[in-house]
């Protein structure tokens, strides 16, 4: 056994990384922990475990004395000469005391232990890789669902999808393959958790870079992003360059690219704004499909007080206020609409003021 030990941890060594002292000095320590646990503590006895050769010995320290009361703590001098020559009455000794079974005892343990260390190891590895991850998208497959909890098998591991990163309109089931966005990496002591999103809004981002190549080149720049997962989302994009149309690049020629990022979302329908430097042309463009007659900006209050046509003034709040939520969380201002009647109207009171 000690040969095949000692050969076994060089070969980890070279092939995992794991350092060899290491292992060695977690044998030393579950050796001594093993052997309490089987032969009990009174001999105040330690293993010694050889480095080189993998040999497991243990010694029982006993006080040297004239009359020998309890053999487990007590050595003759006359026992205690014939180990150590010059050894006298009240010296403290070391007696190997290695039990006959111990050997096997110690190759259990040792295997434990090296076992114990790879996973350790392999956990370290997954968690630092995904780490590194973080902030991608990966493709997985729908592993298991507990208490309404996602398991999504990512080869080696499983990444956790929880109720609040799922979308209320898909339906997810075992064996099913789906994309998702690493948001957070967690070190555990049972290992990596691995948490994952299709409604969290960097995941439409992350999908724009991978279809528009403008986008992941740099040439447009995505400025905000506003979700309800599964419902609709408004994404604001940015061309420094007046040669490149950004709507028109995340379009995509026969509106291909959006339409592949909607036909991922389950038929999300994605408005994707124009980005302005001045407030009042951002905030117009963020209420589309809507037109926009003006847009009075207080910047103190940071609201915007919109007016829009009459026909046109449902479209601009949306269903349940939709529109004019998403656009006050693109741009992050004060959305007042008002209709062209309302305005004319001196004794109008505002109804539909959404706060971003």
């Amino acid at each position: 056994m000690s040969n095949d030990l000692m050969q076994a941890l060089t070969d980890i060594e070279k092939e995992r990384g794991i350092p060899k002292i290491a292992l060695i000095d977690a044998i030393k320590s579950a050796l001594n922990t093993a052997y309490k646990k089987n032969f009990g503590v009174g001999q105040n006895a330690s293993v010694e475990f050889n480095d080189v050769t993998g040999e497991v010995r243990v010694f029982s320290q006993k006080q040297v004395t004239q009359e020998v009361e309890d053999p487990r703590q007590e050595i003759s001098l006359e026992e205690s000469i014939e180990l150590y020559p010059e050894s006298k009455l009240g010296d403290m000794v070391y007696v190997e005391a290695t039990p006959a079974e111990f050997g096997r005892i110690a190759a259990q343990t040792a295997k434990q232990v090296v076992i114990q260390k790879l996973r350790e190891a392999e956990r370290s590895l997954i968690y630092e890789e995904f780490l590194e991850r973080e902030g991608e998208i990966v493709t997985g497959t729908v592993q298991r669902i507990e208490n309404k909890t996602i398991f999504v098998s990512l080869g080696r591991i499983e990444a956790i999808m929880l109720p609040a990163d799922q979308m209320n309109t898909e339906k997810y089931s075992v064996g099913q393959r789906i994309k998702a966005y690493i948001y957070e990496v967690k070190n555990t002591s049972k290992g990596p958790n691995i948490f994952v999103s299709r409604s969290h809004p960097l995941f439409l981002k992350r999908l724009f870079e991978l279809e528009v190549p403008e986008i992941y080149d740099g040439m447009v720049e995505i400025k905000s992003i506003a979700r309800e997962a599964g419902a609709r989302s408004k994404i604001s994009v940015y061309s420094q360059d007046e040669k490149i149309d950004p709507v028109g690049a995340c379009v995509g020629p026969r509106g291909l690219r959006v339409q592949n990022i909607v036909t991922e979302l389950g038929g999300e329908k994605i408005d994707i704004i124009k980005y302005d430097q001045e407030p009042d042309k951002y905030i117009a463009n963020s209420l589309s499909p809507s037109k926009v007659i003006y847009v009075d900006i207080f910047e103190e209050e940071r609201v915007a007080r919109v007016v829009v046509p009459d026909y046109q003034l449902s479209l601009a709040i949306g269903k349940e206020g939709q529109n004019a939520r998403l656009a006050a969380k693109l741009t992050g201002w004060k959305v007042d609409i008002k209709s062209e009647s309302q305005v004319m109207d001196d004794n109008y009171e505002p109804e539909e003021e959404i706060d971003g």
